[in-house]
């Protein structure tokens, strides 16, 4: 089976071509203590037999300036691609994102919060990035939003705004799994099941909470598949932000999803990420 990553980071190990000014002003711990270059990443990827991937700016190394990973996807076409991060509600977001596009970058990502700051879904409901937002959909550019879920009910709206805007739910927004089935507590995340344009990342977060309290892979995955279907779900590593190797964290994933059909486990691991970034396609 084909193996596509949607969400694995790079950190060039040259801070003076590449200096770090990290979103919010903390850079963070995971960049310093476990960076991989472009090139360590492909190495990673050849030794978990993992074929492509959009790789995701990371926003806390270096805030808007999407340099390294544009430069390092650059150096390896038809395997890599560029998730990069532009402040959208700026006055030139437009053109600075026509120029990143030009440049290479494949896809975008708002970070409202995570391992540097608590969540802040306002960045989701200014009105200054809406002009972004429309040529995000001209141009056929998908948008990654990290938020849990205090911030679903703007990305519902900004979904309902922007329909041909492909959203993808970093760490699938975080839902509260531990009540176990039928998982009343992730409701919010179940009701966005209705919005064809949202997609939802897979990645160790969401593999680990369902080991604990009353949750369980095989409860709570093939719920998930057909509520949403899995042509709307897919894999991401978090590496090396997430602790372990990728072949590692690769396995753990086939191990939590070997209760979905085969065809499901292909659009998951491959398919859902081709259609969503089509440089990726074979």
């Amino acid at each position: 089976m084909t193996v596509i990553d949607i969400h694995p980071h790079i950190i060039s190990d040259d801070a003076e071509r590449y200096p770090p000014a990290p979103l919010f002003g903390k850079r963070s711990d995971w960049s310093q203590e476990r960076p991989c270059t472009v090139a360590s990443l492909i190495t990673a990827m050849d030794e978990a037999g993992v074929a492509k991937a959009a790789v995701v700016h990371s926003s806390t190394t270096y805030g808007f300036d999407n340099s390294y990973v544009v430069e390092g996807c650059n150096q390896f076409p038809g395997r890599l691609i560029a998730v990069g991060s532009v402040d959208v509600a700026a006055l030139d977001a437009v053109s600075v994102i026509r120029d990143w596009v030009d440049r290479g970058l494949n896809g975008l990502r708002i970070f409202t919060g995570g391992s540097t700051k608590d969540f802040d879904p306002s960045e989701l409901e200014n009105p200054a990035a809406y002009p972004a937002w429309e040529m995000l959909g001209d141009l056929g550019v998908p948008m990654c939003i990290q938020t849990g879920p205090v911030g679903l009910p703007q990305v519902t709206d900004l979904a309902k705004r922007f329909p041909r805007v492909n959203i993808i739910l970093d760490h699938l927004g975080r839902p509260d799994v531990l009540d176990g089935p039928p998982y009343a507590d992730a409701d919010s995340l179940f009701a966005l099941a209705d919005l064809p344009n949202i997609y939802l990342k897979l990645t160790p977060r969401i593999m680990g909470d369902v080991t604990k309290g009353e949750a369980s892979a095989e409860t709570f995955f093939p719920k998930v598949a057909s509520v949403f279907g899995a042509d709307r779900m897919a894999w991401g590593s978090n590496y090396p932000t997430s602790p372990g190797t990728l072949a590692e964290i690769l396995a753990t994933a086939r191990a939590r999803l070997a209760c979905l059909s085969d065809e499901d486990q292909s659009w998951i691991f491959a398919k859902t990420a081709q259609t969503l970034y089509p440089a990726l396609a074979d």
